[in-house]
């Protein structure tokens, strides 16, 4: 009997630690719960429709883009404009049609990549230095996200801008060559004035699958920093890391992204395409940015809204409906699911994914001084002269 008593009493000890192991799991597994803060806010007056495109590394400083007047718009943290200057005049300095959103190089630059070249101005439209194409360019397309641009990295000592690339390769995404030969990016060396493109579509990825797909399923997401490059090729869900030189990257690790009701571009018969024809689908699916904010590395992920529907507005908007079209558009943006995943950058384990804050209808964002800073949705109610941005960090709850 006192051994049958025993013999129960390990049993129960065993079963308690076995539960307490599970639990203990459990909330090992359990998201990191995270919220935006705001912590100050910047109104800039400017009669237009500026778009924030980039924040200094120090935070002190904002770039943005005004699209009808074609103005790039230097200010401080607080809103005070420095500098405007646009440049569409055909001039040595004038960069031609914009391929990616003015960035900064270095604190008191400016950087524009066009189809003439890559641009580096002082804050007032001073150019500093020209650098031309690797290839001569036909045509190319661009997709605007709030907060994106080109991007920056130290290498060595020396700074490095990293541009989308848009060679084109003598091919297009009706030839399986382009699959095989595509780089999504430049190493831009501003000294040599030279480029190195570089990160392909690795084995594994969605876009060699056979299909041929449009621009906007795999524009590039990615953000550098200490020799290190994090990037998404747009639609497809899988984050890769690679470490960066002045000859190039190597790819170190590749992460399966879990996105919430994310819809992989579907791609189509690669013989609908024709050479010189560049679509751009704003709806689709993508990891539109990627942050770095102290020891967290944010995921800014679009979930791509459904084909069907957006043709069904689309011909309504046609059929002369536009109000009807108009209240589906929206009703579509409202489904689609949006947000930020969370990694740990030191080890990048998974911490929890965040949706956008009020009032900023769901957009991307930039990131500079440690904090994010999303731009606020204009009233339609209210006819406002300026536009508000939230500068914002994220903090657990």
């Amino acid at each position: 009997m006192l051994a049958m008593k025993q013999t129960l009493l390990i049993l129960c000890s065993i079963l308690l630690i076995i539960s307490c192991t599970e639990n203990n799991t459990e909330e090992a597994l359990q998201e990191k719960v995270y919220e935006w803060e705001t912590v100050d806010s910047l109104d800039l007056e400017f009669l237009g429709n500026p778009m924030l495109t980039a924040v200094s590394s120090e935070g002190n400083k904002l770039v943005f883009f005004d699209s009808p007047s074609k103005k790039i718009i230097t200010a401080d943290a607080k809103g005070k404009i420095i500098h405007t200057f646009s440049k569409l005049e055909d001039t040595p300095d004038a960069y031609g049609f914009m391929l990616e959103s003015p960035g900064f190089y270095g604190e008191n630059q400016v950087a524009v990549y066009g189809m003439n070249g890559l641009f580096i101005f002082d804050f007032d439209g001073t150019m500093q230095k020209k650098i031309p194409h690797p290839e001569s360019l036909s045509g190319a397309g661009t997709m605007n996200f709030i907060g994106k641009s080109i991007e920056t990295v130290m290498l060595n000592g020396q700074d490095y801008l990293i541009p989308t690339s848009v060679r084109p390769r003598s091919s297009f995404p009706g030839q399986q060559e382009f699959y095989d030969t595509y780089r999504a990016l430049e190493l831009v060396d501003v000294k040599a004035k030279s480029m190195t493109e570089m990160i392909p579509f690795e084995e594994g990825s969605h876009f060699k699958n056979g299909k041929g797909y449009i621009q906007s399923d795999y524009s590039p997401a990615y953000e550098a920093k200490d020799g290190r490059l994090y990037f998404v090729h747009g639609g497809d869900p899988q984050l890769y890391v690679y470490s960066l030189s002045p000859e190039g990257a190597i790819l170190d690790t590749t992460i399966q992204l879990d996105i919430p009701e994310f819809l992989l571009p579907e791609g189509k018969d690669r013989a609908e395409f024709q050479e010189g024809h560049v679509e751009i689908r704003g709806g689709s699916a993508s990891v539109r940015n990627i942050h770095i904010l102290d020891s967290l590395l944010l995921l800014n992920y679009y979930s791509g809204t459904d084909p069907l529907k957006s043709q069904e507005a689309s011909a309504l908007w046609q059929a002369g409906k536009e109000e009807e079209a108009r209240e589906m558009f929206q009703k579509i943006e409202e489904e689609t699911a949006k947000g930020t995943l969370i990694y740990g950058l030191s080890d990048l384990s998974f911490l929890g994914n965040i949706g956008p804050p009020d009032k900023t209808g769901g957009g991307t964002y930039a990131s500079g001084g440690g904090y994010a800073w999303f731009q606020k949705i204009p009233d339609p109610d209210i006819e406002e002269d300026f536009l508000r941005v939230y500068k914002m960090k994220l903090t657990e709850r």
